[in-house]
């Protein structure tokens, strides 16, 4: 493929054209769960920033889609697997900005299979879907690998989404709850949300991040993020692994039920493979009295099902 720059910065009405509504809403709902232990509960509704971008996709994208028309590229090239929210927020970008993506989907078999909805969604948007063995999605990093993925002169974005620009993106979310709450829980895939918003809290609030995945590794991920966005780590963060439910996109029945509780108590809508995990986990620290009493605590909402 040729060279994809261009002198003139694609999305020419600019990312303004997207009229994100910032900062997202905040709501309280009354939930006898945290009520009974001196809690209140706070919705931070990042899930309505945008009806293509939401949430955190839309605070991990925007610096990056500024670095990109700022650099006059016209293509973006980013990594997901084939439920990747961040794909589809991507191809959406691209559809409303003018900008070409390129999707690299983990996963070689799944060229010859129909497209999920959430592939189907990003081809609609006119992502070019590649997709290449886990093998070689595991080594997407480096150099050699690459050299052959990527275009000459795309603009890579990482996977889901998470650089440093993210990282200092998200902090923004931090300072929208200044004062409002003492902890806010925020469930995790790569860690550049809970990196830039435990940055943006300020002195006496701390952050909780839910790893949505197994196996251990994102605390290291989120002080690498936090050294190449502020130079060190930032905020008052922790993570509670217990509450990734096997995995990636794994559920289970009470999980399944503790969302349709949740949005029947509460009319919010409950995304399953992150906010779903996110939510029980928060809800089973306040009822082990993990919270001061009379504290307030804020779950951002980070998309919708």
């Amino acid at each position: 493929m040729g060279d994809v720059t261009s002198d003139n910065p694609p999305g020419a009405a600019g990312l303004a054209a997207l009229r994100p509504l910032l900062p997202s809403p905040l709501a309280e709902v009354t939930d006898e769960r945290f009520a009974r232990r001196g809690l209140r509960l706070l919705l931070k509704r990042d899930d309505l920033i945008h009806p293509d971008l939401p949430g955190n996709k839309w605070r991990k994208l925007e610096p990056n889609l500024d670095a990109a028309a700022a650099a006059g590229r016209r293509t973006l090239l980013t990594f997901g697997g084939a439920y990747s929210n961040h794909l589809r927020a991507t191809a959406a970008a691209g559809r409303l900005l003018g900008f070409a993506t390129v999707g690299v989907v983990r996963g070689e078999e799944l060229a010859d299979r129909p497209l999920n909805p959430s592939l189907a969604q990003c081809a609609a948007d006119g992502m070019e879907l590649r997709f290449v063995d886990r093998g070689t999605y595991r080594r997407k990093a480096e150099p050699e690998v690459l050299a052959r993925l990527v275009p000459e002169g795309a603009f890579v974005v990482p996977e889901g989404g998470s650089n440093a620009a993210a990282a200092q993106g998200c902090t923004a979310l931090g300072r929208e709850l200044h004062g409002v709450a003492d902890v806010v829980g925020v469930a995790c895939g790569t860690g550049g949300t809970l990196a830039g918003l435990a940055a943006g809290l300020a002195g006496g609030q701390r952050a909780v991040g839910f790893p949505v995945l197994k196996g251990g590794f994102l605390g290291p991920e989120v002080e690498r993020l936090q050294r190449e966005a502020f130079g060190g780590r930032r905020g008052d963060w922790q993570l509670d692994e217990r509450f990734h439910f096997g995995g990636y996109a794994k559920s289970s029945a009470e999980l399944e039920e503790f969302a349709e509780d949740f949005a029947g108590r509460h009319g919010v809508p409950v995304e399953r493979v992150y906010v779903a995990k996110m939510l029980f986990g928060l809800t089973a620290l306040a009822e082990e009295g993990a919270f001061t009493p009379g504290s307030t605590v804020a779950a951002v909402i980070t998309g919708a099902p």
